[in-house]
């Protein structure tokens, strides 16, 4: 089974300008524009945090048909007053189906679904509902078509993921999905309390110092 490696982070918003304005504040730069997702009705903004590792902004597209089914990232459950969060991450692979079928032991992490931005094509898992694996803490996997990552093209403005943790009431579970779909460093998995809300935390190297999200 070949190795996964992180390819990019979510930030979820009700609007595009609220989770622009919260990755603002908190990392000091501002993210570029991205595009729309038809098949989704959703739109998203860019920052590259490596050669092939960008943190991306999601929201629903005010301008967009709903599609036919619930948006990724459990958009749909986000309404007015809803707080931007760090809410996914997203594992790449040069073979989903290996690797979604290596973790259907653990977590099942969504039927591979082909997806498409602009002249940009991939295949992504996404879950019949919407939302996430293991409550967000379980990563959605990735396979790019051919071409440079999507990261090479935007602008570094000296952003470095240094860490991800995942936090969850079943550590050793969520280490048992790591293992499957061969993700390790700089992923690490912190135990909670049973019952508390599992979550994400980035930390991010800017140029102003370390940060979170």
């Amino acid at each position: 089974m070949p190795a996964c490696q992180i390819d990019h982070i979510t930030v979820t918003a009700p609007t595009l300008a609220e989770g622009a304005a919260w990755v603002r504040e908190a990392l000091g730069v501002s993210a570029a524009p991205g595009g729309k997702h038809p098949n989704m009705g959703t739109h998203n903004l860019l920052l590259r945090l490596g050669d092939a590792l960008f943190l991306e902004i999601i929201a629903v597209d005010p301008d967009a048909p709903a599609p036919g089914r619930p948006r990724w990232f459990a958009l749909d459950t986000l309404g007015a007053g809803s707080a931007p969060a760090l809410s996914a991450w997203i594992a790449r692979t040069d073979n989903i189906a290996a690797v979604a079928s290596a973790a259907d032991a653990v977590a099942p992490l969504g039927p591979v679904t082909p997806m498409g931005r602009g002249a940009r094509n991939w295949l992504i898992t996404i879950p019949a509902d919407g939302g996430m694996p293991m409550d967000g803490v379980g990563p959605a996997l990735i396979e790019w078509d051919a071409g440079p990552h999507p990261a090479a093209g935007m602008a570094d403005l000296g952003l470095t993921l240094d860490r991800l943790e995942l936090f969850h009431p079943e550590p050793l579970r969520v280490r048992a999905l790591l293992d499957a779909i061969g993700m390790h460093a700089p992923v690490s998995v912190v135990p909670i309390d049973a019952g508390a809300r599992p979550y994400l935390r980035a930390h991010i190297g800017t140029p102003a110092g370390p940060r979170t999200l």
